[in-house]
Formats: structure tokens, C-alpha cells, sequence
């Protein structure tokens, strides 16, 4: 008897794993606050000078998107409207909605504010439907917050990714195992979670357009053609993905940066920018008790070419005047006397990296996986 209950056999045991993914988080949160908002072209982030991080569908509707400057999203969409950030308030919900994930599993994943994976395989409520699982929680979702959710359910991370996208906004999509060949044969590479735009156009070159074009092509042939990565797509467009949900992610980096209302040019304003920011890294780092040991210094010029440039030492940074110090340094190395837009300074390589996580992953064969 096969233990999975399906036609196909996998080489690796088959999970109930849900990912939630918050319909234009921060925008429709800006929505339900501010009901004059609704149905109307909003982006969150700063009107001068700033980024989108967020913008709402009615936006998306005129090809604004979050990390657009906010410049070329006003030039798309001339009547939109932008909100300031409260990521206070972000969250806020986010804790909500995380407490009704912990209702059902404590495996739970969050990948941000906005999104989650699930491992439901074996769950708090005894419900064998992670189908019904996923109806619920975007129920309570909705009670709970006013605000929509969209799920996909599969039997690894990353295809329940992929399938969250298939029915956004406020909808939700299950690849069962025996749907999953013919499913991914004919996904469009560009769907491929973990393909960027540069990717799937060297595809499109190649004549890769859908997952059974991909599949055609040898282990080792990917790997010559996209390096390490050729790996991972040669086993995903076979259904194959063994990454565990994981209820403690590791932290890998601490960032801190502004983008300008002006450009700036004088080394005086930049070394005052740059002192600000290296109290506010000490500060963040501080109160967490995070400790690392490679600075980055991140430059963003008018012309928006970017420039970074790393330190990393072999004990760990401890000051803000450290961090200040070594930026300072990182500056006179930048390649360009340009007007810069953005600074930005960042701790990587961790002591959280180097402390043990241990997560149980319950592994039990699937009885039923609705469609």
C-alpha cells in the first residue's frame, strides 16, 4: 500500500503545508483605517524622494509597484495617493494574525509581516482538511482584522508559495499530490518561485517557457547554465523541495538606512547622516542583544546605481562609534563624487547565526488532501 495515497511516489515525506500571504498588507490596512481611502490608487511610502513599499490594487491596476520609486509610481498613476508608513500598527496585526496561526500549529514560519508558512501536517484541532484549516483561518483573519487574506496548500513550501498567488486577492488554491506534474508542466517559469525577471528572460532565450520546457533539460545542464540554482530548479519542476517549516528563523541581518529629501554632496552632511544612522544600528542591535561582525555601507546615487562595500572583523562589532568610524572608511572608498540619495548601513554574519534552533517536524503520511 503506498503510504502517501497518491499516484505519484516522492522521495521525501509528503507535509500538509499551508502559506498565507495578507492581500496588500500595509495598503489595506491603510484602507480599513481610513475608510475615505478605500477603493482608491494608494501607495504607502514617501511622496518625495522616498520608495513604495506598498500599494494597494487599485493602484497595481496602473503597473505601480512596491520598491518603485515614488517619482516613476506618481508618473504611472497621476492621482495617487500616498500614505506614510506606521509600521507600529503593521505589527500590531501582524501579532493578531500570528496568535490565530499559533490556534492550529506551533510550526509556523513567518517570512514577514505579511506572510507565514504552516506546517499543519499534524495540527492543534485534529482537522485532517488542511484545505478547511486554510478556509478558517482566513475567516478569523477577517473577523478578527477586516482585512483579506490568500492561501495555498500543497505538500511543500514551495508549492503551497506558488499556489498562494494563483487566486489573489482573498482567495485560496490546493495542489493536490496527484495534480502536481501536470500542474507545474504547465506553470510559466516566470510563476516559479525563486525565478527573478533576469532569470526567466535568459530562459525565454533558451526556449524555457513553461515548467515541462525546464524539465526537459538535464541536471547537468542547469547547472551549467544558472550555476548552483540550476539544482533547485531541476528538482522543483519535479515536485521536489525538502526544506522544512521552520518556527524559529534565524535573523542574518540588522539594516538601518534613509533616503533623502535632497541629494546630498557635502562630506560634512554625509558624516552627520552617517553618525545618525550608526547610533540608530546600535540602538536597534542593543535592544535585541544582537551582536555581528561585517558592516556594509550601502550607497544609492541620484542616478540610482548603487554601490556597497563590507568590513568584517574577527571579533564582534560593540559601538556605535565602531560602526561610525568604519563607515566613514567604507565612504572614501565609494567609486563615484556623486550627489547620493540614499545611505544606509547594515550588520550581517550574526550571533544569532550561531545559536542552535531546534524544530520537531511531525512527519505522518497524508489520509486526505482536499481539493
Amino acid at each position: 500500500m503506498n503510504p502517501y495515497l497518491c499516484d505519484m511516489d516522492f522521495p521525501f515525506p509528503i507535509r500538509k503545508i499551508i502559506h498565507v500571504d495578507m492581500d496588500a498588507f500595509y495598503a489595506s490596512v491603510e484602507q480599513h483605517d481610513d475608510p475615505s481611502l478605500k477603493g482608491k490608487p494608494i501607495a504607502v511610502g514617501g511622496e518625495h524622494r522616498g520608495v513604495v513599499s506598498a500599494a494597494s490594487y487599485e493602484a497595481r491596476k496602473f503597473g505601480v509597484r512596491s520598491a518603485m520609486p515614488s517619482k516613476t509610481a506618481k508618473e504611472k498613476c497621476p492621482h495617487l495617493i500616498f500614505v506614510p508608513p506606521r509600521f507600529s500598527r503593521y505589527k500590531e496585526i501582524s501579532k493578531k494574525i500570528r496568535e490565530i496561526f499559533f490556534e492550529y500549529t506551533d510550526l509556523v514560519e513567518p517570512l514577514s509581516l505579511d506572510e507565514a508558512y504552516l506546517d499543519v501536517t499534524e495540527n492543534k484541532k485534529g482537522i485532517e482538511s488542511a484545505n478547511q484549516i486554510a478556509k478558517e483561518i482566513r475567516q478569523k483573519i477577517l473577523e478578527q482584522t477586516g482585512l483579506t487574506a490568500s492561501a495555498g496548500i500543497s505538500i511543500n513550501k514551495f508549492l503551497a508559495k506558488v499556489a498562494s498567488d494563483i487566486n489573489k486577492p482573498n482567495g485560496q488554491k490546493t495542489i493536490h499530490p496527484d495534480k502536481i506534474e501536470n500542474f507545474l508542466e504547465e506553470l510559466p517559469v516566470e510563476k516559479f518561485y525563486g525565478v527573478g525577471k533576469v532569470t526567466a528572460n535568459k530562459m525565454f532565450s533558451l526556449g524555457i517557457f513553461k515548467g515541462k520546457d525546464l524539465k526537459k533539460k538535464s541536471l547537468e545542464e542547469l547547472i551549467k547554465l544558472f550555476g548552483k540554482s540550476g539544482g533547485y530548479y531541476y528538482n522543483v519542476v519535479r515536485g521536489i523541495h525538502t526544506s522544512e517549516v521552520k518556527p524559529h528563523r534565524i535573523q542574518k541581518s540588522v539594516a538601518v538606512e534613509r533616503t533623502f529629501f535632497e541629494d546630498l554632496f557635502d562630506e560634512q552632511q554625509i558624516n552627520e547622516k552617517l553618525e545618525s544612522l550608526s547610533q540608530e544600528l546600535h540602538q536597534r542591535l542593543r535592544r535585541n542583544n544582537i551582536l555581528g561582525r561585517t558592516l556594509t555601507l550601502k550607497i544609492k546615487y541620484k542616478d540610482f546605481s548603487l554601490f556597497t562595500r563590507s568590513v568584517t572583523k574577527e571579533e564582534y562589532f560593540s559601538s556605535s562609534e565602531q560602526y561610525y568610524n568604519i563607515g566613514k572608511k567604507l565612504w572614501e572608498l565609494r567609486p563615484y563624487d556623486k550627489p547620493v540619495r540614499l545611505l544606509g548601513l547594515s550588520l550581517s554574519h550574526l550571533n544569532t547565526e550561531e545559536k542552535k534552533q531546534i524544530s520537531v517536524q511531525l512527519k505522518i503520511p497524508f489520509r486526505e488532501f482536499e481539493d
